[in-house]
């Protein structure tokens, strides 16, 4: 089955998102974060839709909680796989086939119950391609993280590490997720020749010292988070694999760089990400 975790949401892309899944998945969950009634109408056409259900929050408490009210939905339906989709996100015809083809080789190869997650081998967003580091396991390409859109999860695995961690909120949420599943020895597959199309911030990608890195052009309110919790990530990611911690901070790093110096609002987000350096105050 699928989640789609949806604030505000557009309703030609819910509809477009819907349509696509449909025939893929046994059941979808649309998960609202508290949308303004601005949305009702769009959420109740969804609702409407056979195997869709739709479950709306009255707090804005980030996509991890989303996701999970699709977790526990999987679990009252014994589903095995659950899909994370962005509600901005275009999933193609073959998508869920095509992971689960690359889950059943790399079972092949690597044994049952290896497998944590399934993704595209990248994602194509307006900014250009983004592709994830790949790690070659007996013939089978893996990856240390991926973005959550377009993941195929294995239930199981997800209940075993607690659900997608909802005290990060937002950002991080997946790289905390593949983190878990990696330190009980599992491994996020992708599926080699899949591409995802996603829409990633308002982002710009540059060529910076012969690599691709994007300008992701988020507030300095997620700033704020994306550095806070990926240093509250660091310690665990460098002690299950010290290149991926490198790789994070790096691309962390760069990330800030570009939204301080190319930019609109170069201060504002300066002072954001100097935010997530400190201690969270309570608010």
């Amino acid at each position: 089955m699928a989640v789609i975790p949806t604030y505000r949401p557009d309703a030609d892309d819910l509809r477009r998102l819907i349509t696509a899944l449909k025939p893929q998945v046994s059941a979808i969950v649309i998960a609202d974060d508290a949308s303004p009634c601005s949305a009702d109408r769009i959420l109740a056409e969804a609702a409407r839709s056979e195997s869709v259900t739709v479950v709306r929050h009255r707090r804005n408490a980030g996509i991890a909680r989303s996701l999970n009210a699709g977790l526990a939905l999987a679990r009252t339906r014994d589903a095995r796989w659950l899909l994370t989709v962005d509600q901005d996100t275009d999933i193609p015809a073959d998508y869920v086939a095509r992971l689960l083809e690359a889950f059943a080789a790399a079972e092949a190869a690597l044994g049952a119950d290896a497998v944590g997650a399934v993704a595209a081998e990248g994602l194509d967003d307006a900014s250009g391609e983004v592709d994830y580091p790949v790690r070659v396991v007996a013939d089978v390409p893996t990856t240390h993280e991926v973005f959550q859109t377009g993941t195929l999860w294995s239930t199981d695995a997800l209940n075993d590490i607690g659900g997608f961690d909802e005290r990060l909120g937002i950002d991080g949420v997946d790289a905390a997720a593949c983190l878990r599943l990696r330190q009980r020895g599992l491994v996020v597959v992708l599926a080699s020749g899949v591409r995802l199309s996603h829409h990633y911030g308002t982002g710009t990608q540059y060529r910076i010292l012969g690599r691709d890195v994007v300008s992701t052009g988020h507030s300095p309110a997620r700033r704020e988070s994306m550095v806070r919790n990926r240093l509250r990530l660091l310690p665990a990611e460098f002690g299950q694999s010290p290149r991926h911690a490198f790789r994070t901070i790096r691309r962390l790093s760069m990330n800030t760089v570009l939204g301080i110096t190319v930019e609109d609002g170069r201060w504002e987000n300066l002072k954001g990400s100097t935010r997530g350096l400190l201690p969270r105050r309570n608010r």
